[in-house]
């Protein structure tokens, strides 16, 4: 092969080539006549060579220009550069290998973060309101006291492993009838962690961490809801080869309380008030999820009529404005009067002009028109 032959007839193209078909010509090129698909070819790493050397200048609009004005002097392209990754090699590579080229060497096993966890928490209402501090039970993976997460017995350590030599990876070569095929995967032997345990700490059994059960305080912030996820960094699984630990998550649950309901920020309440109270106007006690307020009920007050009390209610986990309290009146009707008080309401009636026996001469429909001014 002649020491400087014509970039473009190295790749194929004429020199009025777009940069995307000198991509194009280069990736086909590099999958044809890489050494590992050709390890028969003794000239396959020379021709190798050259493609990625034409196509680093060419690629290059800058040096491109240089190579086309002045030759092979211009952008200083004399020699094959050797194994560079330039443009598509790697998505080539990637594309048939699985890998960078030809995974010769490979870092050991980055160190494993731990798993998160999560901690169903039940509280009330009121609780919810007011913030708690509990102490949970949690059962997790802890970094092996006796090791130090190490793995091994104390005074020994873990060697390179012999099959993947430290890798963690082993690489497979098959020949098909499309050619060669390489295929990498993890080694059998350390699992990917590229060493061995050979005398393993009799703790954790080689692991590095060890199941304990231990009691943990977290704080529940005020005005949490039902779902609500809270997050304590580093109290998951502690991680694996020097890893940093996860996280725990409390999935927070409130019962159902006997008298609020929730709706947001917002307590709905109903409150019974007597008949006499919601005609005349009356001021009642009211309770709140921290205290006791008194509510004045105006004279006339209807059933299902509702009154709010600004601030009354859930206060915001994020620290915005409190919610309010909506208590909703009910008014409820007399029974078991005794004659005494019958006869004031027969009176009462009377005063208002009510008609308490029953209304022959008229129909249904008459009397309700009647109550409704006669429209």
């Amino acid at each position: 092969m002649a020491d400087k032959r014509d970039y473009y007839e190295i790749l194929g193209v004429p020199s009025s080539a777009s940069a995307e078909e000198i991509k194009r010509a280069y990736r086909r090129l590099a999958r044809k006549h890489h050494p590992d698909v050709n390890q028969t070819d003794k000239e396959a790493e020379e021709k190798f060579k050259a493609i990625n050397e034409a196509y680093e200048v060419l690629s290059d609009s800058r040096k491109r220009d240089l190579y086309d004005r002045f030759g092979h002097s211009g952008p200083n392209g004399g020699g094959y550069g050797g194994y560079t990754d330039f443009g598509g090699f790697g998505d080539i590579f990637d594309m048939f290998f699985g890998g960078g080229p030809r995974q010769a060497t490979r870092e050991r096993p980055a160190a494993e973060r731990g798993n998160d966890l999560r901690y169903d928490l039940e509280l009330t209402l009121d609780e919810a309101a007011a913030g708690v501090t509990r102490n949970i039970r949690l059962t997790r993976f802890e970094t092996c006291g006796v090791c130090s997460g190490v793995g091994a017995a104390p005074g020994t350590r873990a060697e390179t492993c012999p099959t993947c030599h430290g890798t963690g990876r082993v690489r497979q070569q098959q020949q098909t009838f499309l050619g060669v095929q390489i295929r990498v995967s993890t080694c059998p032997r350390c699992r990917g962690a590229g060493q061995v345990i050979t005398n393993p700490c009799q703790e954790c059994g080689g692991h590095g961490r060890v199941r304990c059960t231990s009691e943990r305080e977290v704080n529940i912030p005020a005005g949490v809801d039902d779902g609500t996820r809270i997050r304590v960094p580093g109290e998951g699984d502690a991680g694996i080869r020097g890893g940093s630990p996860g996280d725990l998550y409390i999935l927070v649950h409130l019962k159902p309380h006997e008298i609020f309901t929730r709706r947001g920020n917002d307590i709905w309440c109903e409150i019974p008030v007597t008949f006499a109270q919601a005609a005349l106007g009356a001021t009642i006690k009211v309770r709140t999820l921290m205290d006791e307020e008194y509510l004045h009920i105006a004279e006339g007050t209807q059933n299902d009529e509702v009154y709010t009390l600004r601030g009354k209610g859930m206060p915001d986990p994020r620290g915005r404005s409190q919610g309010d309290l909506n208590v909703i009146i009910k008014v409820q009707t007399p029974s078991r009067l005794t004659e005494e008080q019958k006869n004031l309401l027969r009176q009462f009636a009377e005063l208002r002009g009510e008609n308490l026996e029953v209304q022959a001469e008229k129909g249904f429909f008459e009397r309700v028109k009647d109550a409704f001014g006669g429209r």
